[in-house]
């Protein structure tokens, strides 16, 4: 292992914001589950970083039944506005990869980035991680009842916004 690399995961290891989960860093502060990797990158000064995140596609995370029609607009909706993601970043990160992809009952996101900062990388992940989570509740579809992790998600956002709307994630939208 480089010295990048050790570097890279002790500052997971040592941030609040994740734990240890065999070669993994678990992000505990979104409801989604968010996971980093740390890799030797090709340049000598950097390590190469990983952060998949997997949330519920619309299918998974309603009562109802979605179309297709519906359920492919979404997700492509989805997919388009987490291009953006960088932008949540106080750092400059350029994205190597970013790939957006059904898995089962999840859509999965994993960002991949390099810096020569290990101390900043844990926070650049944590920020990624909560654009994420951020962008998915603003691409809720009005008119379905959400389970959970959504509904909590949502019933946050409407007690932050002063609305009293229904805390089951049925109601008015939040934002």
């Amino acid at each position: 292992m480089t010295d990048e690399v050790r570097e890279a995961r002790e500052a997971f290891e040592d941030h609040d914001a994740y734990r240890a989960d065999d070669g993994e860093y678990v992000l505990e502060t979104t409801a989604f589950d968010g996971r980093v990797t740390a890799e030797r990158a090709d340049a000598d000064w950097a390590s190469r970083y990983a952060l998949v995140v997997r949330a519920p596609a619309l299918q998974s995370a309603v009562e109802e039944t979605v179309g297709p029609n519906l359920r492919e607009g979404w997700f492509e909706t989805y997919e388009l506005r987490l291009e953006d993601a960088p932008g949540a970043v106080r750092d400059r990160v350029d994205l190597e990869e970013l790939d957006v992809r059904e898995e089962g009952c999840d859509a999965v996101a994993e960002f991949v980035f390099e810096s020569g900062n290990a101390d900043r990388a844990p926070g650049i992940a944590k920020a990624i991680a909560e654009y994420v989570e951020g962008t998915y509740v603003e691409g809720v579809v009005p008119g379905f009842t959400y389970r959970e992790p959504v509904a909590g998600l949502l019933s946050r956002a409407k007690q932050s916004g002063g609305d009293e709307g229904a805390a089951d994630g049925s109601g008015p939208m939040p934002l």
